[in-house]
């Protein structure tokens, strides 16, 4: 009895290797994510402290009360400084925080273009210093190429819309170990049972 042929089919072609969700064209990607409380904007910024090597830049964008100061305050605490020491540093341009590395953190909301040339600002551009810059609109081109970017936006009375963008290798790098530690379980409180007799 002659054996039966199954048509033979052509083996289905690879299908090309997919590109994470975040990336984006000219070396940047993005991360949206909702900030549902103060709590959670503290530990956005928190979990970002702890990955913190030195030399990040962090420019903030947002109105006023989106939490860029509350973000600031959980980088301070990730990086082991006093959070309840960081305040908006609207009349006092520069304050800096000491913790495993130091923190520059300005606000440049009532400066020119022409004033910034002024600040010496570039100085701390460094590979040990940690720059967090509010209204980071208005250093313009002067802002590092390779930086990470948080846009904050108000969504409901309590909530945040944080949109992060990462500009540059390390900033890449930066983001990606910030979504993996945001995106992990926190531990979860174990109650254990007796038993009554």
């Amino acid at each position: 009895m002659p054996l039966r042929r199954t048509p033979t089919s052509k083996p289905s072609p690879t299908p090309p290797a997919r590109q994470p969700k975040a990336a984006t064209a000219a070396g940047t990607a993005s991360w949206r994510t909702v900030l549902r409380s103060r709590q959670q904007t503290h530990r956005l910024g928190r979990c970002l402290g702890l990955l913190l090597r030195g030399g990040e830049v962090v420019a903030l964008f947002g109105e006023l009360g989106t939490g860029k100061t509350s973000l600031v305050r959980g980088i301070a605490d990730g990086l082991g400084a006093e959070p309840t020491a960081v305040s908006s540093p609207t009349f006092t341009l520069i304050h800096e925080y000491r913790g495993r590395l130091p923190l520059i953190h300005t606000d440049l909301y009532r400066l020119t273009a022409a004033q910034l040339d002024h600040t010496g600002l570039g100085d701390y551009l460094d590979d040990h210093t940690i720059l967090a810059i509010e209204w980071a609109e208005r250093w313009g081109a002067g802002l590092p190429a390779d930086r990470l970017e948080i846009h904050l936006a108000h969504r409901l009375p309590s909530a945040r819309q944080a949109v992060i963008t990462a500009r540059g290798p390390v900033a890449s790098r930066l983001l990606l170990a910030l979504r993996s530690r945001m995106s992990a379980r926190r531990p979860t409180r174990v109650v254990r049972q007796t038993r009554v007799q």
